[in-house]
C-alpha cells in the first residue's frame, strides 16, 4: 500500500488553486469535473517532481451529503486551522521562507530553529495550517 492523496477542506476551490499553484508554485495533477455526480470536482496539487502524491482540495460539500450544520463546523475548524495540516520538507527552509514571502504568503511563523530542524508555519486562504520544516535529524523510530 502507498499514500495517494492527502485532502484539504477548502472554501473556494478556485481561489485554493490559485494559491497552491501561483504562490507555493505546485502544479495541477488532476482537475475534473463530474456532472452525473452534481458537478463534483475532484481538484489535486503536488510539487513538481512529485507526482505520486497529492492534495486533494476538497469543496465543503452541501446536502445530502453534509447538513448545514455540519458544513458550517467544517468551515470554522478550517478557518482555525484545525481542519487539516500539509507538512513540506525543504533542504533550506530559511530560502524557501523568503521565496514564498515573495509571493505574497503571510506566514504565522518565520522559520525558527526547534529540535528536529528548523520550521515555519503559513496558511492557506481557508485556513487550512501548513508547516514548512527542514529536518535536521531522524525522525524515523
Amino acid at each position: 500500500m502507498k499514500i495517494a492523496n492527502a485532502q484539504l477542506w477548502v472554501h473556494d476551490q478556485e481561489e485554493a488553486l490559485a494559491f497552491w499553484t501561483e504562490k507555493v508554485g505546485f502544479e495541477v495533477r488532476a482537475d475534473v469535473t463530474m456532472p452525473e455526480l452534481g458537478d463534483f470536482r475532484w481538484l489535486t496539487v503536488s510539487p513538481p517532481g512529485q507526482e505520486d502524491v497529492s492534495v486533494v482540495l476538497m469543496a465543503i460539500p452541501g446536502e445530502p451529503l453534509i447538513d448545514p450544520g455540519t458544513q458550517e463546523q467544517i468551515r470554522d475548524l478550517a478557518a482555525k486551522g484545525f481542519a487539516g495540516t500539509v507538512f513540506l520538507t525543504t533542504d533550506d527552509c530559511r530560502a524557501d521562507y523568503e521565496r514564498l514571502v515573495a509571493r505574497g504568503i503571510e506566514f504565522t511563523e518565520a522559520p525558527e530553529e526547534r529540535p528536529y530542524g528548523i520550521d515555519a508555519g503559513f496558511r492557506d486562504p481557508s485556513g487550512n495550517a501548513i508547516r514548512l520544516t527542514q529536518v535536521t535529524m531522524s525522525l524515523s523510530a
